[in-house]
């Protein structure tokens, strides 16, 4: 990763400056919260290569069918797999022009400029999915990689909360990511939907300093949950009751290196020290992260934020 520079332009006759950015250099998805270029994601060749097959065929179906919306957002869900995020938003840009009423269309797109750090433009494309589901029935969202029992756990609605309250939080408006995950909450039908969602409403609670109302969020947290794929969060859940010692939960690879589930469960442990007054060992472990290569992962990302501030 290389370093960007901003440059400040001051108008001639005007009061202060504005900043402008240059476009990105070739090849760069992203500019870190920290300034850093970020380029190509960290896939397992096998990985790789089953992505690649899954975007040739979801390819081949767009350019057969370009204006179907399905094919569309499966052809630019298998480019964001691959770390092409600038393609990925281009797609799904192309298919809002063609359907502007589109839930699904802005759900994903605004994952995407999670992705890409501009939280100005998910939080807007998602506020946007968010009213044009609104009073309508749920829909299951197929998952773009399943788990092991090939069992979706996410909706339509639940994946726009999601993604929605994460990008206040990211912003630090903890009173609207409360009031999104509370709702997704209390809907939630599964208990991987369950997990997640209590993990970053608890998150926003303590940030919030809002510690008793986070202890109530934990109370129905337990070993006992059927949990397919987020285990991660669900281990989380259990070392903020107390049930799980921190070894348990932070995982690192001989060489430093971090798989996504690995830098999600990390940065819940970074956090869990800052609100906890162990600001060094915070650091110590947003630092870790970044240094485990994940720049797509949620978890990266948002310790990117931390160390931002």
């Amino acid at each position: 990763m290389n370093r960007v520079i901003v440059v400040l332009l001051a108008a001639t006759g005007c009061a202060g400056a504005r900043v402008a950015t240059a476009p990105l250099p070739a090849g760069v998805q992203a500019i870190s919260f920290l300034g850093d270029t970020l380029r190509v994601l960290p896939l397992a060749p096998d990985t790789r290569a089953r992505y690649e097959r899954q975007l040739a065929e979801a390819r081949a179906a767009y350019e057969h069918t370009p204006s179907n919306v399905d094919s569309l957002i499966w052809f630019a869900r298998r480019l964001g797999y691959l770390g092409r995020l600038r393609e990925s938003i281009d797609v799904y840009t192309r298919g809002i022009a063609l359907y502007p009423e589109n839930p699904w269309i802005y759900r994903h797109r605004g994952h995407r400029y999670i992705s890409v750090r501009e939280l100005d433009h998910a939080i807007t494309d998602i506020e946007r999915a968010t009213r044009l589901v609104a009073g309508k029935p749920d829909e299951v969202e197929p998952d773009g990689q399943p788990n092991a029992r090939n069992m979706p756990i996410g909706t339509l609605h639940s994946n726009i909360a999601y993604h929605l309250g994460l990008a206040y939080y990211l912003k630090g408006d903890y009173d609207r990511a409360i009031a999104v995950y509370r709702r997704e909450l209390a809907e939630a039908r599964n208990d991987d939907r369950r997990v997640s969602t209590a993990h970053w409403l608890y998150m926003s609670l303590r940030r919030s300093g809002r510690d008793v109302e986070a202890a109530e969020v934990l109370r129905p947290m337990t070993r006992q949950m059927n949990v397919i794929e987020n285990q991660a969060y669900h281990r989380l859940l259990l070392l903020y009751r107390g049930e799980l010692p921190v070894d348990s939960v932070l995982s690192v690879g001989p060489t430093g290196e971090m798989s996504v589930t690995d830098a999600t469960a990390a940065y819940g442990v970074g956090n869990w020290h800052l609100y906890n007054g162990r600001r060094a060992d915070a650091e110590r472990i947003f630092r870790r992260i970044l240094a485990g290569g994940q720049w797509g992962a949620f978890g990266y990302i948002a310790a990117e934020v931390e160390l931002r501030r």
